[in-house]
Formats: C-alpha cells, sequence, structure tokens
C-alpha cells in the first residue's frame, strides 16, 4: 500500500486533536464543511439544470415538430410533398398542419392564442397530450370540438361542452367589404402538455375546421416532419430535407426555434459549474490553512519522529493523508446531501411554500408545474473528482513543508 499503518495511524490522531488543539480542529472542521457544502450545491444546481434541459425537450419534442417545412401561404399540394419526404432516411412521420393565430373571445374576455389544426389520427398519435386528459376523450376530437389546455381552462372556466368564440386575424371578403372572421368552436378535451405556455395559449382543432377558419382551402401551412434521433442527426436530416423540398420552402428544426432558451440553458449551466467549483476551491485554501497550522503546532512531533527513524516521505505522507482525508470525508457528505436533497425537492418545495405562503415555484414564470430535477451521475463523479483533486493538491504543500522540518531546529527551544 501507498500508505502504511503507522502513517495511517497518525494521520487519524491529529485529525483527533486534542482540546488545546482546537482551533486547528475547527479550522479543518470548517475546512470539511466548505467541500461538502460546495460539493452538494454544486450537485443540486447541476441536477436541475439538467433536469430543466432533459425536460424541456422532452416537451418540445412530444409537442413541437422536429424538423418543420413551411413557405408563403398554403402549401396546396402537400400529400405529395410529404410523400417524397417520408422518403428521406431517418424520417419517421410527415404530419400536415394548418397553424394560425386568433383571437379568443368569452364572456367579455378576450386572449392571444395559438391555433393548431391537425387530423385526429395524427391528434390521437400526440401521446403527450391524450395521456394527460382533464375532461373529455380522444375520440371526441372531430368537428368542431377543439382540445384546449388546463391553465387556459381554469382561467376562462370552460369545461368540455362549452362554446367558445374565435376570431381570425384573415379578413373575409363581404358586400360591405373586409371584415374579421368570427366561429364558435365547442370544448372537446381539455388536456395538459405540462408547459405552462402550451397549456394556457395553444388550441387544437381537427383539419377541416382549421383550414375552413384560417381560408387555406385544401391546403397546409406546413409539414411537421419527425426523425430518429433528433438530437443527434437533426442537421444532415435538416440538409436532406431541404434539398427534396426546393428552395421556395423555408426547412428550420426544432434547435433553431428554440436556440435562445437552449443556449441560455447551457451557458447558465456552464456559469454556474464554475462559479460553485470556487466554492470548493476556497475550501480547499481552508485545508491549507489548516495544515500548516498542525505542522507548526506539531514541529516537536516532526522532529521526535525523525529522530527515531521516521524518513522525509513518511512524514509527508502522514500530511498528505491528513489533508486528503478531509477533502474525501467532505466530498462524500456534500454527495450524500446532495443526493438526498435533490430526490425530495419537491417535498422541500412545498414545504417552504408552507411555512413562508408564497410560490417559490411560479409555473407561470418557470415554464414547468414542478421543479425538474435529474441526477446525472457522470456530473456527480466530475464533482467528486474535482473536490478530490483540488483537496489533495492543497494537501502537497503543508506536506512538503512537514518533510522540510529541521529536527535540531524544531528542539531547540523546546
Amino acid at each position: 500500500m501507498i500508505f502504511g499503518a503507522f502513517e495511517r495511524l497518525l494521520a487519524g490522531r491529529y485529525l483527533r486533536a486534542r482540546r488545546q488543539e482546537g482551533f486547528v480542529s475547527v479550522i479543518a472542521g470548517f475546512s470539511l464543511l466548505g467541500i461538502a457544502l460546495g460539493v452538494a450545491t454544486l450537485i443540486i444546481v447541476m441536477s436541475v439544470m439538467t433536469g430543466f434541459r432533459t425536460e424541456f425537450v422532452t416537451k418540445i419534442l412530444g409537442l413541437n415538430a422536429h424538423i418543420t417545412v413551411s413557405t408563403y401561404g398554403p402549401v396546396r399540394d402537400y400529400a405529395a410533398l410529404a410523400a417524397r419526404l417520408r422518403q428521406v432516411p431517418r424520417v419517421t412521420e410527415v404530419v400536415p398542419l394548418v397553424e394560425g393565430q386568433a383571437l379568443l373571445t368569452q364572456n367579455g374576455f378576450a386572449t392571444g392564442l395559438q391555433v393548431r389544426g391537425l387530423k385526429p389520427s395524427d391528434f390521437l398519435a400526440k401521446t403527450a397530450l391524450t395521456r394527460h386528459l382533464y375532461g373529455g376523450k380522444p375520440e371526441d376530437f372531430a368537428d368542431d370540438r377543439v382540445a384546449i389546455g388546463i391553465r387556459m381552462a381554469e382561467r376562462l372556466h370552460l369545461a368540455v361542452g362549452d362554446t367558445i368564440t374565435l376570431i381570425s386575424p384573415k379578413l373575409s371578403s363581404t358586400p360591405f367589404g373586409g371584415m374579421l372572421r368570427k366561429a364558435n368552436f365547442q370544448v372537446g378535451l381539455v388536456f395538459s402538455a405540462g408547459i405552462y405556455d402550451v397549456d394556457s395559449g395553444l388550441v387544437f382543432m381537427p383539419m377541416e375546421a382549421a383550414q375552413n377558419f384560417f381560408q387555406t382551402g385544401d391546403g397546409v401551412t406546413e409539414l411537421d416532419v419527425n426523425i430518429a434521433d433528433p438530437e443527434v442527426g437533426i442537421r444532415d436530416a435538416d440538409r436532406s430535407i431541404a434539398q427534396i423540398a426546393g428552395s421556395q420552402f423555408r426547412v428550420y428544426d426544432w434547435q433553431q426555434s428554440n436556440a435562445t432558451y437552449l443556449n441560455a440553458l447551457d451557458t447558465e449551466a456552464a456559469t454556474m459549474f464554475i462559479i460553485l467549483t470556487l466554492i470548493i476551491l476556497v475550501a480547499a485554501f481552508n485545508i491549507i490553512s489548516s495544515l500548516i497550522m498542525l505542522v507548526k503546532d506539531k514541529g516537536a512531533d516532526i522532529a521526535i519522529l525523525r529522530t527515531m527513524g521516521a524518513t522525509r516521505g513518511m512524514i509527508m505522507r502522514v500530511f498528505f493523508l491528513t489533508g486528503a482525508a478531509i477533502g474525501a470525508v467532505g466530498a462524500v457528505t456534500g454527495v450524500i446531501l446532495g443526493v438526498l436533497f435533490v430526490t425530495n425537492i419537491e417535498r422541500l418545495r412545498h414545504l417552504v411554500q408552507a411555512i413562508t405562503g408564497t410560490d417559490v415555484f411560479d409555473a407561470a414564470l418557470y415554464v414547468f408545474p414542478e421543479i425538474p430535477a435529474k441526477l446525472n451521475w457522470g456530473q456527480v463523479g466530475t464533482i467528486v473528482t474535482i473536490a478530490l483533486v483540488l483537496s489533495f493538491l492543497a494537501s502537497i504543500v503543508p506536506a512538503w513543508r512537514a518533510s522540510r522540518v529541521d529536527p535540531v531546529e524544531a528542539l531547540r527551544y523546546e
């Protein structure tokens, strides 16, 4: 073994300081606590950031297209184009869609929202919606019956069977000139997508009803293309689809549509990792100070050990093991605290809300109804490695100084 029984015994003895050495022990305790809190905080923050990104990508890919093909005005011969796109390698499905903006009026209240019209079979395939229904059945998505989000239903006091009025921004030609198109629809389903903006501002309606409402005739506004492995091979699929669709069509993918949000998450995660790593670095400097004070306090002991035959290497390993033990115990403690916090983060949130009486995680602000936290054991391993490396590096200089103590000088004034 690298460390002998004598070295392990002496390092353990120095970690259990006597009463007159209490100040050194306190500094070592704060060093251990600093390492533990730094590791725990880094695990918690990185788990929440990973959870945010994972949940966001999962929700986006479950509701939106991986790649969108659109053009100016309705796509008339979309069936032929869809057939060609299905021949692209790794394309799993092509969904025609009518999308537009509308104004909803209900009981004197008006709000803008997004409308998506698609075939009932394509709507049934969106399990992110059909698995979380608060009213109605998937089969009710037909004719003039629409699907609305749970947040919209709660805000406007709507239920299955109620009638809503939508106003299209496109003008209809009448003998009296252009007029806004207005139509009534029945609420057939109430869904929960788990994203605040979707649950509060998105309405799904059958394809034919959307074509009539937005006056696209037999055409659609876009084709939504889904592929296998949308996070890996999206760029290759973009190029293949753009070549088949032609220059008159615009091709963009989910990463381009959500680039601002994804870049913000990645940048924030990297920034927080660097900032919170400084906590561990500060704790590592505390290890240096505690070991230097311990070396000064144990100068006579070191001198006696040297005169009894202890080598400089043995002395260096004793003090290195002392500092390394502080870092290792702190890192393990931090992992335990961080994992416990992450696995119980929702319970802790409800406890804080019950004590303070405030909503500490507003779904309207943070998009998701719950705090998304996902442990990534690869990240945990990286964090622990950083903590151990910094602790080991911090222990080298004091240990080296201990090995250089001159026995004659150390014992001269004893």
